[in-house]
């Protein structure tokens, strides 16, 4: 038995948001593909399709974006049984969208949203998160970043105290394939080096997985849970 943990982050450009938050969220094994599935079908329920089929990814600043909430308040009226019809007509020709399109669009993403979270509360997920102000320095040595190290350490707590005998599998959104060696030369040096780390590496398998973020629903809501938080 093993909780898997997807990271992602928020803020990290240091211009729009007030927090830069390193996200994770853990899913235990045996509800991960039950799990996925009510998220599959949620979409289908708010938007009458995929919204991530092609190109769209179901990330934070996409569905939480001003823009929504601009277009949800448009002075249109329409069945809200229409909504799931209107916001696929929506996605599916955006160029001819009209306002009743846009809200319902609109509205299906917040709801969305909502979902999301009860989706996740319902399974018993757990949300942990780093939070750094903006004007932090930086790490200035090849050490595993700070952020990441407070992240492990709930999450091992977690795992100590809820679950006995289970494991902790790390799991990053794929980024630059130089960052993501760094990341893992880090986590080695942080899991085999260091006191703390190879305590932890009790509970924490010390090697993550990396995937791409727009074929992963794990590391969608963490991404979500990032934004939010931000």
């Amino acid at each position: 038995m093993a909780w898997f943990l997807f990271i992602d982050e928020s803020g990290h450009d240091r211009v729009a948001s007030p927090y830069e938050v390193l996200a994770g969220v853990a899913i235990q094994d045996r509800a991960l593909r039950e799990l996925v599935g009510c998220l599959h079908d949620a979409e289908f329920d708010a938007f009458g399709r995929r919204y991530s089929d092609g190109h769209r990814e179901l990330k934070g600043s996409v569905l939480l974006k001003r823009k929504v909430f601009r277009h949800r308040e448009l002075n249109v009226e329409f069945d809200p049984a229409d909504i799931p019809a209107l916001a696929k007509a929506a996605l599916d020709d955006g160029a001819r969208a009209d306002a009743s399109m846009l809200k319902a669009l609109a509205v299906a993403k917040l709801h969305y949203v909502a979902s999301v979270f009860d989706i996740c509360a319902r399974f018993d997920c757990r949300a942990f998160a780093s939070i750094v102000e903006t004007d932090a320095p930086r790490t200035t040595d090849s050490g595993l970043r700070k952020d990441y190290a407070y992240l492990f350490e709930r999450f091992f707590y977690f795992l100590e105290d809820n679950n006995v005998g289970e494991q902790g599998i790390v799991v990053f959104d794929e980024v630059e394939k130089s960052k993501s060696h760094l990341l893992i030369d880090q986590m080695h040096r942080y899991f085999a080096q260091t006191a703390v780390g190879r305590r932890r590496a009790s509970r924490i398998i010390p090697e993550p997985f990396f995937v791409h973020s727009d074929m992963t629903t794990g590391v969608q809501i963490a991404d979500l849970v990032a934004y939010v938080i931000s």
